[in-house]
């Protein structure tokens, strides 16, 4: 029997991808002018995938924009358990995110895509525009990084954050959790990343670097 992992992605997940990578960047006039062609692409998509866009768009159409700006700083770059960046989860600031974030610029440059000086390759919103348009590829980074990915959204469902909607789309073009990757989430949640310290400044500047994430028990997991 294969792997779940092993099967190709939906024909519809690159879109999605896409819609998920615009809703978790900074929610500038920018993304404010995008969220109809969002919708129009939410609402092709299968309902566990399209439907909680969809409600984050609602959410979108009826806050200020400033509010919205202040709540996502609040959310992402205040809230310790609120990491957009991925290889935190698993490494910590220790030597292996260092490697981790060479590995996946390396991904990234195998397949032609050159990142800003300002972006760090494992912020969630660029795995997934990566994975719109590499979905074999970009569609393996985030099952390796399931747990971080599992541990960001219900932390985010415990903040009562509307972004946690988009995590939860994002869960939803992924196959079932099996029971070992269920085990990698409550082990994350219980232990929380490495803590050894050490100096990134090859992968991005410290100030995209997140806070130390601050662990709590799982519930059953900027």
């Amino acid at each position: 029997m294969r792997r779940s992992d092993d099967r190709r992605a939906p024909a519809w997940a690159p879109s999605a991808w896409q819609a998920q990578s615009l809703l978790l960047a900074y929610p500038d006039e920018r993304l404010l002018r995008q969220t109809e062609m969002i919708g129009q692409v939410a609402a092709r998509l299968p309902d566990p995938v399209g439907g909680p866009l969809t409600r984050f768009l609602d959410h979108l159409g009826r806050t200020r924009p400033t509010q919205l700006a202040v709540d996502y700083v609040a959310t992402f770059d205040h809230r310790k358990r609120c990491c957009l960046f991925l290889t935190y989860y698993a490494h910590g600031d220790t030597r292996k995110r260092g490697v981790a974030l060479l590995r996946m610029k390396q991904t990234y440059a195998a397949a032609g895509l050159r990142l800003a000086d300002d972006e760090l390759p494992d912020h969630l919103a660029v795995v997934l525009e990566f994975a719109a348009a590499e979905a074999r590829a970009g569609r393996r980074l985030l099952l390796e990084h399931r747990a971080g990915l599992e541990l960001l959204r219900l932390a985010l469902r415990d903040a009562n954050s509307p972004w946690a909607d988009v995590l939860e789309s994002v869960s939803a073009t992924l196959p079932t959790l099996a029971g070992d990757e269920r085990g990698a989430v409550a082990r994350l949640a219980a232990q929380g990343p490495p803590e050894e310290q050490v100096g990134l400044a090859p992968f991005g500047s410290p100030v995209f670097l997140p806070d130390p994430y601050m662990p709590t028990p799982v519930k059953g997991v900027r």
